[in-house]
């Protein structure tokens, strides 16, 4: 059970049987729960808690570029509209989307646009909204987790997934998967994210302080929660696929409980 902490900064961030304030060992990951197929209304769509964040994605496309200016001749483009709802935050946030967000909309496209076949689609747009409906550190990891996996969802051609993951350093030790408390009142917080098909970083950040033998350190744990999350994200989609395939092997399956 996740811990909900308040916007405050404790002195220690570990307990005295050495675990972290949520209860959590240093390379150990939140709970992370996801579902795919969540917005029948959009071409793909997933969800995401991980943790306290929860986190929905939806896709649309290909489709008509509005405004056309925007559009390529010889290629589709990829839209991403990062936002944190207004309630997602202890501080009420203000609804207009602020700079972060429009940072994080362009940190994410540019992490997964190299996985998409936008050649196939030239003059379309894909378009990927992201709503943050409750935060508590890691956010754009986790988006661009969850788009990663809406974007699957719609069935767009990709080389593989990406997944994201973000690590740090806390009272002089290295973690896995910060939380809200541990992003803020840590020594150093590096968010990072593979791409699976040439197993390649996609997106590294740093903030903080720290040497070469624990950048090292910080790259081995992630990789090694990195690879944890991926299989999350396959085992999502594969259950959708095991759920239409036990429907259409039994007709009746939907008709089983009428007249209950």
């Amino acid at each position: 059970m996740p811990l909900i902490i308040k916007d405050e900064y404790p002195e220690k961030l570990f307990r005295k049987d050495g675990k972290r304030l949520d209860g959590r060992e240093i390379n150990e990951l939140r709970p992370i729960k996801m579902d795919v197929g969540v917005i029948k209304n959009a071409d793909g769509s997933a969800y995401l808690e991980w943790g306290n964040n929860k986190i929905i994605a939806a896709v649309y496309g290909p489709r008509e570029v509005h405004p056309h200016h925007l559009a390529k001749p010889d290629r589709g483009i990829l839209r991403v509209f990062y936002r944190m709802a207004t309630f997602s935050v202890f501080d009420r946030k203000r609804p207009a989307p602020g700079r972060r967000e429009k940072e994080i909309s362009m940190i994410i496209a540019d992490c997964i646009e190299p996985l998409l076949f936008l050649e196939l689609y030239p003059g379309t747009s894909f378009e990927v909204f992201i709503e943050v409906m409750d935060a508590d550190g890691g956010t754009r990891c986790a988006s661009t987790t969850v788009a990663a996996l809406a974007l699957a969802d719609a069935g767009v051609p990709m080389k593989s997934l990406v997944s994201a993951v973000a690590v740090g350093k806390i009272d002089g030790k290295i973690i896995v998967d910060l939380s809200g408390i541990e992003d803020k009142a840590g020594d150093a917080d590096l968010p990072i994210a593979i791409t699976w098909y040439n197993e390649e970083i996609s997106l590294l950040q740093f903030d903080g302080n720290m040497d070469l033998e624990e950048m090292n350190k910080f790259l081995d744990l992630a990789y090694e929660a990195l690879k944890n999350i991926h299989q999350i994200q396959l085992d999502t989609l594969k259950s959708k696929y095991v759920k239409l395939q036990e429907e259409t092997s039994n007709p009746n399956h939907k008709n089983d409980n009428k007249g209950e």
